[in-house]
């Protein structure tokens, strides 16, 4: 039987991702086997499991926090944007459908066996199940039918830390305010809160601290500083986007509506010499060093966008001088055509950018696969990479097909076959890589993770400049996490009071 402690905030973006993982990492740390677990996850970022499965990139992070592989019952649903007002709903890894808000919100509390089998299957692995909500508890127009938040917490009979964000402000208000709109019960499952994101001598909130708690009834167990960790946050929230860095290795990622999965680009992050600006407008383009097509959940209509505001015709004009390189949609959207006769995303057939002899034709049934081995020999600046090792995974709702050759693009050797929804367990041995000329396309996600790859492009590009970077190193990205998983959780252990934290967890157990 598990134990179990829930996190919920104020409002979004207050922290909750990132004191999960920190929890996690601490908990591992003592010894106890731990997971993470948040029922309903909306994210553009997502992960494949070893088993195939589709689940949201923040419970992986949190799991490996943890020292535990992804499993796909750590977020049962996962909701992917597809436009303003609907999203692919994925239930246990896989598709269930498209649906509108309106008609998903009618829906889901069919949903709640899917949940909490997802949850009891945890139970069997973890001695301790750290649960994230979602938002804020205090929307009263979404308390009916709630499956993420109070309504999970009853559920699961979990006790509650409520967590605040101070650096946007009126973290009293935020804290004193959702108890108040906390029915009875809901309220007496809050035992404890945390003021997040604190910049300044704590000291100065003390005065402040004892009213909370006074006029709250519920006691805080922390004021946790401001944290420059480098982990991955919650896609639709990230300050990624808005990040100006300067260096001598510029690379522009293209910011489309539906930008997904570009935790692809964090692992050049760590490198003083080289930027990775996220851009909207071909004006912000100037003379970058290369150009990233990142993953879409919409790969027509982002590129409809690109075609609209300018950005393809400066990309095609760049992709004479510096490399284009194309990922997942990105990928799709470099090539000549794409066709789309099962309306999966726009319906109909849209031309491409020209720049990589492949046709892309929609399916419904999606592709996801784990895979690794080495990179494909492959031609023009970034010829440095082939034959490096690679790790990583495929998600995607079409197939690709060269023009001259009329063959797959990822020439698969060894494809084992997991029955339902497209998916494929493992493949090795496989041209990952397209180019032609300067220009490359693979459908790989995590291509880049490898340090030695990064390296390799960046000293690539260093030399194209004739500032020759060639000693440059890098870590892996897997490294790199690690490194930030101990660091939030050296600061959590030393700003949380995890006496009273452990305690809150002896007296919650799930039966």
């Amino acid at each position: 039987m598990a134990r179990v402690i829930m996190i919920q905030g104020t409002m979004s973006n207050a922290g909750k991702s990132f004191l999960v993982a920190g929890l996690c990492r601490i908990m591992h740390r003592d010894g106890y086997r731990v997971a993470p677990f948040k029922s309903q996850n909306m994210a553009l970022n997502s992960y494949i499991t070893e088993e195939g499965l589709e689940m949201g990139r923040a419970q992986v992070m949190q799991a490996e926090a943890a020292g535990i592989k992804p499993m796909v019952c750590m977020n049962p649903i996962l909701l992917k944007p597809t436009n303003h007002t609907g999203s692919q709903v994925i239930v246990n890894g896989e598709v269930l459908g498209n649906m509108s808000a309106r008609d998903y919100f009618a829906y889901k509390k069919k949903l709640i066996p899917d949940i909490m089998g997802a949850f009891r299957k945890l139970t069997e692995y973890a001695d301790i199940i750290v649960v994230e909500g979602a938002g804020s508890p205090a929307e009263i127009n979404l308390r009916e039918n709630d499956i993420v938040n109070m309504g999970l917490a009853q559920m699961i009979d979990a006790p509650v830390l409520l967590v605040g964000d101070i650096d946007r402000g009126g973290v009293f208000a935020q804290l004193l305010g959702t108890l108040m709109l906390l029915t009875k019960k809901e309220k007496e499952r809050v035992k404890g809160m945390i003021i997040n994101k604190f910049r300044g001598d704590a000291s100065l909130l003390d005065s402040g601290i004892a009213i909370l708690e006074q006029k709250g009834g519920v006691p805080v167990m922390g004021v946790v500083p401001y944290m420059d960790v480098a982990l991955e946050d919650e896609d639709s929230l990230t300050q990624r986007f808005d990040q100006r860095k300067k260096g001598c290795i510029d690379l522009a990622v293209i910011r489309y509506p539906r930008i997904s999965n570009f935790t692809d680009f964090n692992v050049f992050e760590q490198s003083p010499l080289v930027s990775v600006r996220y851009v909207t407008h071909a004006s912000q383009l100037n003379h970058p060093d290369m150009v990233i097509l990142p993953g879409s959940k919409n790969t027509m209509g982002d590129l409809k966008w690109m075609r609209e505001n300018g950005m393809e015709a400066a990309v095609k004009k760049l992709a004479v001088q510096i490399p284009v390189f194309g990922i997942c949609g990105g990928y799709q959207m470099l090539g000549e055509w794409l066709s789309d006769p099962e309306g999966v995303e726009e319906g109909g057939s849209l031309q491409g950018m020209g720049l990589l002899p492949v046709h892309t034709r929609m399916g419904e049934e999606k592709v996801r696969c784990v895979a690794e081995g080495r990179i494909n020999p492959v031609g023009g600046v970034l010829k440095r990479i082939s034959g490096m090792a690679y790790a990583g995974y495929e998600i995607h709702m079409g197939q690709s097909e060269l023009v001259e050759a009329k063959q797959p693009c990822a020439k698969e050797k060894s494809a084992p076959q997991q029955e339902g929804a497209g998916a494929r367990m493992l493949q090795k041995d496989m041209d990952v890589v397209i180019n032609r000329h300067n220009v490359y396309g693979t459908y790989l996600h995590g291509i880049f993770d490898k340090g030695e790859t990064a390296a390799a492009v960046i000293g690539a590009l260093g030399d194209q400049k004739g500032i020759g970077p060639a000693g440059i190193s890098l870590e892996d990205y897997s490294s790199l996490k690690e490194k930030q998983y101990d660091k939030l959780a050296d600061i959590l252990g030393e700003y949380l009071n995890m006496e009273k934290i452990y305690g809150m967890l002896r007296e919650a157990q799930f039966k």
